[in-house]
């Protein structure tokens, strides 16, 4: 929403007499337009109608700093500091914008009245300055519980101020109760029984009797109401620039109606008009780019995203709004197969705001850009190159290159499209065993099994890698599996024997005691080892043997306990004697 459209929102509940309601819409009317000093003024008027002359002060001040030769500013300056009880200054800032109004009324009967409230101290005998009275209002259970409402205090402080003010609050219960409880009499609502006084009347005469006799006329009068909202006075030019941007709306709004109905060219006919009348509202570009888009002309909505960009810097418009022009730019640019700056407009959107939409929109557009290269790169006659080249070089023991030749030949032919994959990984992981990097070894044989789970060669890797890491239990099973499928590999067979004899020799008590402390702590960190450990069952199996070894034999006649039992033995855990 523009910001002329929120003020106009804001004027009409002043009007209405809801100045809350105003002074929100007048806010959000100053983050759209932060240099727009009838907004301040107007935010101003609203805060002194609730009483918060702080606030109202600071807007007014703002106004006058943003334009300081605008007499309506100064106005709103002395109502804030008049209400603060500061009359010195509020005298002050209403000769100022006479200054540059000397006709001004409204400036004239203001300065009449800020000099009659200095003219006229406040007694310190009034009833509601005495301190007497918040002393009856803390003690008496009504008037306690008026002391937490900060309406309520601020009305008091009015009065305090000006004690004629209390004209303005006698139709508040609230001012009633304070009456009695200063007076120490009982009031009626106005209009109450016959045999009583209203309290309009008894608390009028109170508040005269304690007026200065130079300020009693000053107050006869009805309490000045509160200034309007202002609409900054203008020129006749600046009056058609108004009209034409008010059209300019009319015609964005034709052509959001006729982009609903999906009537493309109308909608761009209405968005075209409201641009050539008025230029400073980029929304009537993105509009504009929304249906270029939904037609495919995907270049005009890329133009028409940048220059609403470049409008809305120039019109400090709100960064959402920006936000979502470089959002529908990056949109128009996937359309256009430019994955690389749609990511850069979804980024620079992010920037802007981040909104979860967008970020999801640029984690799509970067898994497709990556996908897309990579699918580039495929080319199976560049595949055998390599892996020439990383055959070459496994012979030649030159490993790490080989290595880096094996890789890059998975890149240029990947298991997707390359089903001999799989001896890659194969080759790969006997570069890595050459080279000592076993957990490397055992991840490509894995995936070798994986795309290839009947080729002996992959177990025979996997197996030597974990005698390698001294899992001895570990290589027997990878050995046994692959001798299921190729009963006669010597390459199987041999590997399982050493396996068969690492293991008997640390079980007999052969290995030296280091070999058994490295093969303890190695083993210790296996999960599945550390699970057996910490069974309960097994946690008894192991005492029991410890304590009865000729009674816990039992044990020996479960299959799953014997299967743990030679796991730990192993594992160098437990030792046979």
């Amino acid at each position: 929403m523009s910001s002329d459209e929120l003020k106009a929102k804001g004027n009409a509940a002043f009007s209405a007499g809801n100045f809350e309601e105003a002074a929100k819409f007048f806010t959000e009317a100053i983050g759209v337009d932060p240099g727009n000093h009838v907004l301040y003024s107007n935010r101003s008027a609203s805060y002194a109608s609730l009483k918060r002359y702080t606030d109202a002060l600071d807007d007014a001040k703002k106004c006058v700093s943003l334009k300081p030769d605008w007499a309506k500013g100064y106005s709103r300056l002395g109502a804030a500091y008049h209400g603060l009880g500061e009359y010195p200054e509020a005298i002050q800032a209403y000769e100022d914008g006479l200054k540059h109004d000397a006709n001004s009324e409204q400036l004239k009967s203001a300065l009449e009245e800020a000099r009659a409230a200095a003219a006229a101290p406040r007694r310190p005998g009034s009833i509601f300055s005495s301190p007497e009275l918040l002393m009856k209002l803390a003690m008496d259970p009504r008037g306690k519980a008026l002391l937490g409402q900060p309406d309520f205090m601020a009305m008091l402080g009015d009065i305090q101020n000006d004690p004629s003010r209390i004209n303005m609050y006698l139709k508040d219960p609230r001012m009633q109760l304070v009456l009695e409880l200063a007076l120490g009499a009982k009031f009626g609502a106005p209009g109450g029984g016959e045999d009583e006084e209203p309290a309009s009347a008894t608390a009028h005469k109170e508040a005269e009797s304690h007026k200065p006799a130079s300020a009693s006329h000053a107050h006869d009068k009805k309490p000045a109401p509160q200034p309007e909202p202002e609409h900054a006075e203008v020129s006749e030019e600046e009056r058609e620039a108004a009209a034409k941007k008010a059209a300019a709306l009319k015609e964005k709004e034709l052509g959001n109606e006729a982009y609903k109905k999906k009537e493309f060219e109308t909608a761009i006919a209405h968005y075209n008009k409201a641009i050539e009348l008025y230029d400073g509202d980029m929304t009537f570009l993105t509009n504009r780019a929304a249906v270029f888009f939904e037609q495919g002309e995907f270049d005009k909505c890329v133009a028409d995203c940048d220059a609403a960009v470049d409008k809305g810097r120039e019109m400090r418009t709100d960064f959402k709004v920006i936000a979502r022009a470089l959002t529908r730019k990056g949109n128009a640019l996937v359309k256009l197969n430019r994955l690389e700056d749609a990511i850069a407009a979804y980024n620079k959107s992010l920037m802007e705001h981040r909104n979860a939409d967008t970020l999801a929109l640029l984690h799509k557009t970067e898994k497709t850009l990556k996908e897309r290269r990579e699918a580039d790169y495929i080319n199976m006659e560049l595949c055998e190159v390599e892996r020439e080249k990383g055959n070459t070089a496994f012979k030649e023991q030159r490993y790490p290159e080989a290595v880096q030749a094996y890789q890059e030949a998975l890149k240029r032919g990947p298991p997707a499209v390359n089903p001999e994959a799989y001896k890659l990984y194969s080759n790969l992981a006997a570069c890595y065993t050459k080279l000592g990097a076993y957990p490397e070894g055992v991840k490509a044989a894995d995936k070798c099994i994986e795309l290839k789970p009947d080729f002996a060669k992959g177990y025979s890797r996997k197996g030597t890698l974990q005698y390698f890491m001294k899992e001895y239990d570990k290589a027997i099973e990878t050995y046994n599996k692959g001798l299921e499928l190729e009963p006669d590999s010597t390459e199987l067979q041999e590997g399982l024997q050493r396996a068969v004899e690492a293991i008997s020799r640390f079980a007999s008590g052969q290995a030296s005691a280091e070999e058994v402390k490295e093969r303890q702590a190695r083993s210790l960190s296996d999960p599945d080892i550390q699970n057996i450990l910490k069974d309960p069952v097994m946690q008894q199996v192991l005492r029991d043997f410890q304590e009865d070894p000729r009674g816990a034999q039992k044990h020996l006649k479960s299959p799953e306990i014997m299967v743990k039992i030679n796991k730990l033995v192993a594992a160098g855990i437990i030792q046979v004697k």
